[in-house]
């Protein structure tokens, strides 16, 4: 058995990145610790998921000129995250309150209801709603 555990974020501070993820997409924050770069060099491992989630994001601060250039343009201008989550109404209007900024008008697909937004760095992400047959006893 495997389990994806975490997956690598670039930021440029971790601040901004944790006042965006907790509380404005409603993510725990799960560890916050001192830490080192391979170098010795201080930093920070922040890790946030959403709620109940097992896969967790590690809010990594960009080191160097190169990950600073790559910040917001992780997944080459694609989108790269998919946040499914159970009321997409709800959590759609939370976000635009939020001032998430919103790429595309919520839609439906077959996969369910989508609208793709931007992480503060500018990553693309899919907002999903419950997939179709969710919770209908429907495999």
């Amino acid at each position: 058995m495997a389990n994806l555990e975490l997956v690598a974020l670039v930021v440029r501070d971790y601040e901004p990145a944790i006042r965006f993820f907790v509380d404005v997409l409603k993510f725990e924050l799960v560890e916050d610790s001192p830490s080192l770069t391979n170098d010795g060099r201080p930093k920070r491992w922040v890790v946030v998921r959403p709620t109940g989630a097992q896969t967790g994001i590690l809010l990594a601060r960009a080191d160097g000129e190169h990950q600073v250039a790559v910040t917001g343009q992780q997944f080459a201008g694609r989108v790269g995250l998919f946040l499914r989550v159970e009321d997409f109404d709800a959590s759609y209007q939370r976000m635009v309150e939020g001032r998430v900024r919103f790429i595309s008008e919520p839609r439906v697909q077959a996969y369910g209801k989508v609208a793709v937004f931007l992480d503060l760095e500018g990553n693309r992400w899919d907002l999903l709603g419950p997939a179709p047959g969710a919770g209908l006893g429907v495999e």
